[in-house]
């Protein structure tokens, strides 16, 4: 971790949640067309920034996830953003880390978003929203969603967003431990590929959806079966994305606290408040 210094400033990068998600066929490029709805969350990592004047983009120590500074989405996501807008200066990057990787809640496309939206305001390149959301989506699916802050129904590969008022919620999110890669998962044979499309009605009449991922990691994983075995003894427990992260949803953080409190010895957990508003956009007009 670098030395708090006042040239370093601090920009959140919020976890979400896929509230529901389902294939609904396949493009003629192979990739699949999913729907979902994206919860952003109140909690999740932190993204630090520091400019240069030298036009390097270096990432500050190893990352801590035993990835090439070359390929980390952040020191990528700022590299393509320096390149779009022809900015002379650079920046030194580091993240601190809570959301689990591999879990399904978001944390490295949050990064990357967060490194493209206060990068864009620090280096005055001018880039508005949608040309932002379109660089995110040149590094992953789930980027456009954090660049535009708001939580969301979506399709296409989960770039097509339509802004969603959800009711007040809190979280517990309990990580079993088991990161997935998502390019495997897809290629599971007994992942349902054809559901039928659902409408943001059916979504808000309350309507199981469900997520097309959770059959085939239960099989898969008996940590993952056991993580929403125990949520399911709290209330409704879902699995996000397509990694092994669960939830449970509840009407109010005490109520959430008080669930975490039961939760079997040894499981990772946190509880997180649902937000209509990205903390990434809150902490803008204040800069």
């Amino acid at each position: 971790m670098t030395t708090p210094d006042a040239s370093w400033s601090d920009w959140p990068a919020p976890a979400k949640l896929n509230l529901f998600l389902r294939i609904v066929g396949r493009r003629p490029d192979g990739y699949h067309r999913l729907q979902t709805v994206f919860q952003l969350l109140d909690w999740g990592d932190t993204v630090r920034l520091r400019l240069r004047p030298d036009g390097l983009v270096r990432r500050a120590g190893d990352g801590g996830y035993g990835v090439p500074e070359a390929d980390d989405l952040v020191v990528r996501a700022a590299r393509l953003l320096q390149r779009e807008a022809n900015v002379s200066q650079g920046a030194d990057i580091e993240v601190l880390k809570r959301i689990p990787l591999g879990g399904g809640f978001g944390g490295g496309s949050s990064d990357a978003a967060t490194v493209l939206v206060a990068l864009n305001h620090l280096w005055q390149a001018g880039l508005d929203e949608d040309r932002l959301a379109a660089l995110g989506l040149q590094l992953g699916a789930d980027v456009p969603v954090f660049v535009r802050g708001r939580s969301a129904w979506a399709e296409g590969v989960g770039e097509q967003l339509t802004p969603l008022a959800l009711p007040p919620a809190a979280y517990l999110l309990v990580d079993p431990g088991v990161s997935v890669p998502t390019a495997e998962l897809f290629q599971t044979p007994d992942l349902t590929r054809d559901a039928a499309p659902a409408t943001i009605a059916d979504f808000v009449s309350g309507s199981e959806l469900g997520n097309a991922f959770e059959p085939v990691l239960r099989r898969r994983s008996e940590a993952v079966e056991a993580a929403l075995q125990a949520l399911a003894q709290l209330g409704p427990a879902a699995l996000t994305g397509t990694g092994g992260g669960c939830f449970a949803r509840f009407g109010a953080r005490a109520d959430a606290d008080a669930a975490r409190l039961r939760l079997p010895p040894g499981l990772r957990a946190w509880v997180a408040e649902g937000v209509a508003v990205s903390p990434l956009h809150r902490a803008l007009p204040s800069r």
